[in-house]
C-alpha cells in the first residue's frame, strides 16, 4: 500500500507539469495567426496571416481585407470545435507561441494550404513550405491574386507608411 501511495503521490506531482504544456478548450479567435483559450493569447507557430486591416487584391485585381477573410476563414473551420495548442515559448509582446489542431488537422498547416497565411521561415524552418508551394501552384487565398507578406506589411506601418499604401508595398 505505501508503494501505491508513492506512485500516486508522483502523478499528481507530475500532473500539473503536463497540463502547463498544453492548452485545450473552445477558441475565440483574434486575427488569421492568433486565436485565445480561457484568456491565453496563442499566435501560431511557423506562419504568418496578412494583419486584420491588411488589404490584398483579389484574382479580379480589387481589393479586399485579405487578413479579415483569414480571421474569418479560421473561425469558420474551428467551427466551435475544442482546440488542442502544445504550448512552445512565450514571444516578445507576451504571447504563448504554440502548435494548434482541431480534430487532429495542424491549423497553421491548413491556413498555409488555404492560402490563407504564409509559411515563415524566420521560425517555421520551412516546416509549411512544402503545402504553401500547394497552395501557390493551386492558386488558393492569396495567391489568386497580389498580397504584400505580412511580415513586410507590418514593417511598412510602423516605418510611418499608410494602409493603401503598405498593403500594395508600394
Amino acid at each position: 500500500m505505501p508503494m501505491f501511495m508513492l506512485i500516486a503521490a508522483l502523478i499528481l506531482a507530475c500532473a500539473p507539469l503536463a497540463a502547463a504544456d498544453s492548452l485545450v478548450g473552445r477558441a475565440s479567435i483574434i486575427d488569421g495567426d492568433t486565436l485565445e483559450i480561457h484568456g491565453t493569447r496563442i499566435r501560431l507557430w511557423g506562419i504568418d496571416a496578412p494583419e486584420s486591416s491588411q488589404l490584398c487584391r483579389g484574382q479580379d485585381s480589387l481589393r479586399y481585407r485579405c487578413g479579415a477573410k483569414a480571421a474569418n476563414e479560421l473561425d469558420a473551420f474551428i467551427a466551435q470545435r475544442p482546440v488542442n495548442c502544445v504550448l512552445m515559448r512565450r514571444d516578445t509582446y507576451d504571447r504563448t507561441i504554440a502548435t494548434c489542431s482541431v480534430g487532429g488537422v495542424d491549423v497553421a498547416e491548413w491556413l498555409v494550404r488555404s492560402g490563407l497565411a504564409l509559411d515563415w521561415p524566420r521560425y517555421s524552418n520551412g516546416r509549411y513550405a512544402v503545402v504553401e508551394r500547394g497552395a501557390e501552384r493551386a492558386a488558393r487565398g492569396l495567391w489568386s491574386g497580389s498580397y504584400v507578406q505580412p511580415w513586410t506589411f507590418r514593417r511598412c506601418m510602423s516605418g510611418g507608411g499608410n494602409l493603401n499604401r503598405c498593403s500594395d508595398g508600394d
